[in-house]
């Protein structure tokens, strides 16, 4: 795992997109780790210290070619 510090009108959405590049599936995970995020705000406070899980795995999905 790794601790991150927050910055001025983070949210945890844009942390996961920031460090993982993505948010489905992640955001969850954080929320999890880190139970202390319910009592705020959407916007969490600068300087906050929160935990990120390791970045699951992403599936890319299958393109499927209509026309040739």
């Amino acid at each position: 795992m790794r601790v991150v510090s927050t910055l001025q009108g983070d949210t945890v959405d844009l942390i996961c997109l920031r460090y993982f590049g993505f948010t489905g599936g992640v955001t969850e995970q954080v929320m999890t780790i880190n139970p202390q995020l319910v009592g705020y705000s959407l916007t969490l406070p600068s300087g906050l210290d929160i935990q990120l899980p390791t970045a699951p795995e992403r599936t890319q999905k299958q393109v499927i070619q209509l026309w040739t």
